[in-house]
């Protein structure tokens, strides 16, 4: 299964992100939304699970979550806005309901992409696709089946 992840959109979506995302199954939105017309444009392309990000307050922060968990073809995925760096993470990961850890951990906030594995777990931030800070713009491609995980950064434009 593809599954297209962005992050930080803030309001607006780069012209590239579309087409980069094209035949992905799923899209995850790590947070920093905007505008809830940035999820209808996603939704063309496949269905769309969103958190709500530091920056999205009233009716965008009521209708997401802060976190999320998912899973998909056997792989569990950890969906939170704020990370930090993966070697400091993987000693205080999440557990889910059932006492296991993810086996990919997706962030945004910092609006650079990130693609690490730390002891087994996949560390993915998609960077921005919408709101560059220096670092361009990028979304992610997640592939999963049979209870593993791999991901590419992809730049757009």
């Amino acid at each position: 299964m593809e599954i297209g992840v962005v992050s930080d959109t803030h309001g607006r979506l780069a012209r590239g992100v579309l087409p980069a995302l094209a035949g992905v199954e799923l899209i995850l939105h790590a947070g920093d939304i905007g505008n809830e017309m940035i999820l209808g444009q996603l939704e063309t392309i496949a269905p769309v699970l969103a958190i709500h990000g530091n920056t999205d307050q009233g009716a965008l922060a009521r209708a997401h979550p802060a976190n999320r968990w998912i899973e998909r073809e056997g792989v569990l995925i950890y969906m939170t806005h704020i990370g930090g760096q993966p070697r400091h993470l993987v000693q205080s990961l999440p557990k889910a309901a059932d006492g296991r850890l993810p086996q990919v951990y997706i962030f945004g906030h910092s609006h650079r992409p990130l693609c690490e594995m730390h002891n087994s777990v996949l560390f993915l931030n998609p960077g921005t696709a919408g709101a560059p800070r220096g670092a361009g713009l990028s979304v992610a491609r997640l592939t999963v089946a049979n209870g593993q995980a791999s991901a590419v950064i992809v730049e757009v434009q």
